[in-house]
């Protein structure tokens, strides 16, 4: 057999492999036809998490939708996401609720008001039905330390706009957000530069 039979069988069988494919799709999408308001729980050891995140307040953005951001734990140095959302104070609110990483801090009863105050912002953002999107930010390591009674943020949650979506970030999802979410991601670490001596890196880890 030439090359060029080899190649077209292959994208035969590739073609014939992708009709059978676009029916099982074309039949999902068909069964999907409701809209709602999601809540979307990224978590996991792996890196990634945040800037899934921001990825979707970008996209969000993008569809002239209004953002409002709670971005928990840190704040001991202004990250790249804060940095360039903050450059469009009509369309996102963004506010810091927290003083470093825990490890660094060490202050339990601090962190604790930290997080607090940083719902009470929450919780405003979702009773608006302007903001089609809350991202709150490492609120799962929040939740991990019951810094917040993780049964008020789900309350707070199932109170919002029917039509808000919101995503929730951080390592140790609390089962009871993970139950909650309409879609969950586990990030997977398989390598990070850290690990070979490189620390992190601006406009990558913050």
């Amino acid at each position: 057999m030439t090359e060029d039979n080899q190649a077209g069988n292959i994208n035969e069988r590739h073609q014939a492999r992708m009709r059978r494919k676009k029916v099982v799709v074309d039949q999902k999408m068909q069964d999907a036809q409701r809209d709602a308001g999601l809540l979307i729980v990224t978590t996991g050891n792996g890196k990634g998490k945040s800037s899934s995140g921001f990825g979707m307040v970008a996209r969000a953005l993008g569809h002239g939708m209004k953002v409002g951001v709670v971005q928990f734990i840190k704040g001991a140095i202004p990250t790249g996401e804060e940095q360039f959302f903050r450059r469009f104070p009509n369309e996102v609110e963004f506010h810091i609720a927290g003083d470093g990483y825990t490890w660094e801090t060490q202050d339990r009863e601090r962190d604790m008001r930290k997080a607090e105050a940083g719902w009470d912002h929450a919780r405003r953002m979702l009773a608006d039905p302007g903001l089609g999107l809350v991202l709150l930010d490492e609120l799962n390591i929040v939740l991990k330390y019951r810094y917040l009674d993780v049964q008020q943020v789900l309350a707070d949650l199932r109170a919002r706009p029917l039509m808000q979506h919101v995503v929730i970030t951080g390592r140790a999802a609390p089962p009871e957000i993970i139950q909650a979410g309409d879609t969950v991601t586990e990030m997977t670490l398989v390598k990070h530069a850290f690990h070979q001596g490189i620390r992190a890196q601006k406009g990558v880890e913050w």
